[in-house]
């Protein structure tokens, strides 16, 4: 039983369909990695910008926020001393108001 021409040719029409499905595929593979090189390449520089840039940065703002720490440390001092003045102060308006209002009952009483 040998295959004649026209077996070959059915048995070529009938792989066709796999060809065009494998060529599909190699195509599909081709662009997958034509994408994951331009993921590579982004991440790469994504990479390098957090190396070089961002990691420097957040390093400034870090030194930076020592300083402003330190000054406001030093301002809740002169801040703490000055609400301890109002404190005193409001004291003694007190106590004016309340030898005012005394010597104008002693005046009352003397007049």
């Amino acid at each position: 039983m040998a295959l004649t021409n026209a077996d070959l040719q059915a048995i070529a029409q009938l792989i066709q369909p796999v060809k065009d499905d494998m060529q599909s595929m190699k195509n599909d593979m081709q662009s997958m990695k034509d994408d994951m090189q331009v993921l590579k390449n982004r991440t790469t520089n994504i990479e390098l910008t957090l190396e070089n840039q961002t990691n420097h940065n957040i390093q400034l703002l870090a030194e930076n926020h020592l300083n402003l720490v330190d000054k406001l440390n030093a301002a809740i001092r002169v801040q703490d001393k000055s609400i301890l003045c109002e404190v005193q102060v409001s004291g003694l308006r007190y106590r004016v108001e309340a030898l005012e209002k005394a010597f104008s009952e002693l005046k009352a009483q003397t007049v």
